[in-house]
């Protein structure tokens, strides 16, 4: 009987001390343009990552994920690489995510209409490969 509440105490130890893996996901993915006033107009967006790869080095922790973003026009039409970065962050506590912001510009040749933007996401410590999408409005002011 000892032997039995033994294994069992173990288990529980065991189960309740393992590190719980996160996914490498994106979430909360946002975008939106705006017109400057000069036939321009300025494309921001943002989506947030988690359960990338940690290095632990010299008391930090450090981390890189790059990512390109695709521009999907309202014609349907795919523009590669409209932007890209790689995203490096280190700190002394485990980091929970990370934001990959992107901006750029459009000219006036874009019609008015719904883009899509698609973000191909890589984690440079393990090469996990995500991607995510957002959509945003392109208007323009008379």
């Amino acid at each position: 009987m000892k032997n039995i509440i033994l294994i069992l105490a173990a288990f529980l130890l065991v189960i309740s001390c393992s590190k719980k893996d996160i996914k490498f996901e994106a979430f909360s993915s946002e975008a939106f343009a705006f017109d400057i006033g000069d036939g321009t107009a300025e494309v921001n967006a943002t989506v947030r990552v988690k359960g990338f790869t940690q290095i632990k080095k010299d008391d930090n922790y450090q981390a890189a994920v790059a990512y390109e973003v695709d521009l999907v026009k309202s014609d349907s039409v795919v523009q590669k690489s409209v932007f890209n970065f790689v995203q490096n962050q280190k700190g002394s506590e485990p980091i929970a995510d990370m934001a990959l912001e992107s901006q750029f510009s459009l000219d006036s040749s874009y019609t008015a209409g719904t883009y899509t933007l698609i973000y191909n996401i890589s984690d440079k410590n393990s090469e996990n490969k995500i991607k995510s999408k957002v959509d945003f409005d392109l208007e323009w002011e008379l």
